[in-house]
């Protein structure tokens, strides 16, 4: 397999698959990574494990959609072009 443009676009994607298949209650809550986990006083800087919770509830939340329609643009390109 080439280092192509193509093939960085599938690996960026691939890793946006794993971060949104990630699920909170069975796998997240288990490494201490739950909802209950990111309590922050006021003011304080959240951080770099509450960011990343974020991140990943974000990408969960605003890509769901998206990565249907690129997952299957994927797809239909894979098998047309191998």
């Amino acid at each position: 397999m080439a280092f192509t443009l193509y093939s960085l676009i599938q690996a960026a994607i691939l890793c946006v698959n794993a971060v949104a298949v990630l699920h909170e209650e069975r796998f997240l809550s288990k490494i201490g990574w739950g909802v209950d986990q990111s309590v922050g006083g006021f003011g304080d800087e959240p951080g770099i494990k509450v960011q990343l919770m974020n991140l990943v509830r974000s990408v969960r939340t605003v890509m769901r959609v998206p990565l249907i329609a690129v997952n299957s643009v994927c797809i239909v390109l894979l098998l047309l072009f191998g």
